[in-house]
């Protein structure tokens, strides 16, 4: 039976509507299907190593395959690049050069004051509710590289009107890694509107 870890995006979690999905999907192909909550209930402290330890309680130490959505696409890079049991990943919207890109996107003055109060607001999905997030998750993913040397297979799905992780990110570690196929899709960052066009494409690649 083929082993699958789903990794859901940031804020998000198991109930997601992708990771919900993916189960489905995978389970009802034979697949065995773990989804865990990233945060481990503790998303104000949120790092990268402590995800990446969640990632290492749910894979164990067989072969498996990873699905990962946005932060957890990137996530599921770096374990790969960690972890010769992984088989194949699949990256959805992947957050590639995450910790380099929250300057991008809130500006210097944000991320200072962040640094200087030791917490931030950010909405979580999951929860639907704007709630607090400690710089350690910054400081830590800075320890972290931008794009995960990994050579296990890929298929990698970006949406073409990205605005959270612009496409340009997965073209660049695409165009340096021969083991990674990216398809770009007519799609936001949710990628919500090509489920189903990704999903036999997607059970194809993890059956091989």
């Amino acid at each position: 039976m083929i082993r699958i870890v789903y990794l859901h995006g940031f804020a998000s979690g198991p109930q997601s509507s992708k990771a919900r999905y993916f189960r489905t999907l995978l389970e009802g192909a034979g697949a065995h299907v773990d989804v865990p909550d990233l945060a481990d209930g503790d998303f104000e402290h949120l790092t990268i190593t402590a995800q990446l330890a969640v990632i290492d309680r749910a894979a164990g130490s067989h072969p498996v395959s990873l699905i990962g959505s946005s932060l957890g696409g990137y996530l599921a890079a770096l374990y790969a690049a960690r972890r010769s049991q992984v088989r194949r990943a699949v990256l959805l919207a992947p957050a590639f050069g995450f910790a380099q890109r929250w300057p991008e996107r809130l500006g210097p003055a944000a991320v200072a004051a962040w640094r200087r109060t030791g917490t931030i607001d950010v909405f979580h999905y999951a929860g639907n509710r704007n709630r607090q997030l400690g710089y350690q998750l910054l400081a830590d993913g800075e320890r972290f590289e931008a794009y995960p040397d990994f050579t296990q297979p890929a298929l990698i799905f970006h949406g073409a009107h990205d605005d959270a992780v612009p496409v340009r990110y997965s073209e660049e570690f695409a165009a340096a890694h021969p083991n990674a196929s990216l398809e770009v899709l007519d799609a936001g960052h949710d990628l919500l509107n090509v489920l189903d066009y990704m999903a036999p494409k997607i059970l194809r690649f993890l059956a091989d």
